[in-house]
């Protein structure tokens, strides 16, 4: 797991972005199948890769896309639906076909029947090349609450009133806030051959400590990415105070550096 303090919200959608730049070009013109998150976490690495897009020829074209989760009750063009978000905050202001973002449909008939067809169709495609994380301040990651199995799939989660009360200031009541959510399993994410976990403020700190030096379990949910032989953490200098070894990976990022110079003690 390699962590990233940055210093603000735009040094942190840099460091994210370029991992994004990485996977898109390595993959070529066969394009890169990429996991997206929504929430307010990922919005300022996706606005560095639309500006890279339109002023520095990032394609993305040939890529497909899948979301990590979606509401339960909410159809595809709902104003708070993650399908919409994606597109507003994202794909549609890239070169990626928009036939190929795909989400769980939450308007579903049969939700336990799309989530597990969902996950088959993650499969199908070859699996996720990289994908792009945040994490609630309780430790949850996509919508895997506190207790979820570390091995489960995609399924149908009933959401805490942490999450819930988080997700209020979307919505006009907090009443309206849905309580289910078609959500990747922690088992599925950690099938991605890359992660990168983004996150800022103080309210996360906790959780990042728990995802970077905490022991595994399943009340932090996050922790299980330490299985994971890909990860990289992109936090703030807020969202790293609860970090013992803050120091320690601020001097690892530092010997990555070209040519670093280590003083005597």
């Amino acid at each position: 797991m390699e962590i990233h303090i940055v210093t603000d919200a735009a040094a942190g959608a840099n460091a994210v972005a370029d991992v994004f730049e990485r996977t898109v070009r390595s993959a070529g013109a066969s394009g890169a199948i990429l996991g997206l998150a929504t929430g307010s976490s990922p919005v300022p690495a996706y606005a560095e890769l639309i500006r890279r897009h339109r002023e520095e020829g990032l394609s993305f074209a040939g890529s497909r896309a899948f979301l990590l989760d979606e509401y339960v009750g909410l159809p595809l063009g709902h104003e708070q639906s993650y399908h919409r978000f994606i597109r507003e905050n994202f794909t549609s202001s890239v070169d990626i076909d928009d036939a190929a973002v795909l989400s769980p449909d939450g308007a579903a008939d049969d939700p336990a029947a799309e989530a597990a067809a969902y996950d088959r169709r993650i499969t199908e495609a070859g699996g996720i090349d990289l994908q792009i994380l945040g994490i609630g301040s309780n430790g949850h990651i996509a919508f895997n609450e506190p207790g979820s199995s570390l091995a489960s799939r995609t399924r149908v989660i009933g959401l805490t009133r942490r999450t819930i009360a988080d997700n209020a200031r979307f919505f006009d009541r907090a009443e309206d806030v849905p309580v289910r959510a078609l959500s990747q399993g922690l088992g599925t994410i950690r099938e991605a051959r890359s992660i990168v976990l983004t996150a800022s403020g103080e309210g996360k700190a906790e959780a990042v400590a728990q995802l970077v030096e905490g022991a595994i379990s399943a009340r932090w949910p996050a922790t299980s990415l330490q299985l994971h032989p890909d990860v990289t953490v992109v936090i703030d200098e807020a969202a790293a105070t609860r970090l013992e070894l803050a120091d320690y990976y601020r001097y690892a990022r530092f010997l990555e550096t070209e040519n670093p110079v280590v003083p005597h003690s």
